[in-house]
């Protein structure tokens, strides 16, 4: 069996969790999932756990595409 937690959002200030992330890992976790609502950023937030980790490996549980896109092509 395989366990995952997720994290979900924020709110208008970003925290991530990194000491319990740490623990799940060297628990033996197999994932943790993020999720992108009310400003927070799933794949950004996604991006920062796998550089601080060795083995855990990383989800977005909700990530709005047509939106994602819409921002992406703002920063062109």
């Amino acid at each position: 069996m395989k366990l995952g937690f997720l994290l979900g959002y924020s709110g208008k200030q970003i925290h991530i969790p990194m000491e319990l992330i740490h623990q799940a890992e060297s628990m033996g976790f197999d994932s943790v999932w993020t999720a992108e609502a009310y400003g927070n950023d799933a794949v950004s937030t996604a991006t920062w756990i796998l550089a601080q980790t060795k083995k855990i490996r990383v989800g977005t549980a909700i990530m709005p595409v047509s939106y994602t896109h819409l921002r992406a092509h703002e920063t062109l």
